[in-house]
């Protein structure tokens, strides 16, 4: 019912340098960010699936859907980032479609698929460090 203090203390910590992260990156760092909390999301509703935690696995893919929709989705710039952009949001919108799918089935395999599917698009924004094609809305 209750949380200890120092559990609460730690919560508190994780927010603010989250908070902090957010408030300092560039838009690169945002994106790499929004990568970084995907990845561990979708590690988190594998975990909550596997351990039957119904309603851990429903936030955790609620989460993730989140920010594939409204933290990578809305922000392309399909009129300048072209055939890229078009295929980004082409691939995010499969993996929203494949999340809803794991969490209708309690498929842990459709979570590791969408898992597999965004690393190679990770790791490549990674790599270009700010330096690719300008297909962000500007912020």
């Amino acid at each position: 019912m209750f949380t200890s203090v120092n559990a609460r203390s730690a919560s508190a910590y994780k927010r603010a340098s989250v908070d902090a992260s957010v408030e300092m990156a560039n838009p690169h760092q945002l994106v790499t960010l929004l990568f970084e909390a995907l990845q561990r999301t979708l590690g988190s509703a594998v975990l909550a699936m596997q351990a039957g935690d119904i309603g851990a696995k429903c936030n955790h893919i609620s989460s993730a859907i989140r920010i594939l929709e409204e933290g990578l989705i809305a922000p392309l710039d399909l009129s300048k980032g072209g055939e890229l952009a078009g295929n980004l949001k082409n691939l995010y919108e499969y993996c929203v479609m494949r999340l809803v799918l794991a969490n209708a089935k309690n498929d842990p395999a459709l979570l590791n698929e969408v898992k597999q599917l965004i690393e190679p698009v990770a790791s490549g924004w990674k790599q270009i460090d700010g330096q690719g094609p300008a297909y962000l809305k500007p912020v």
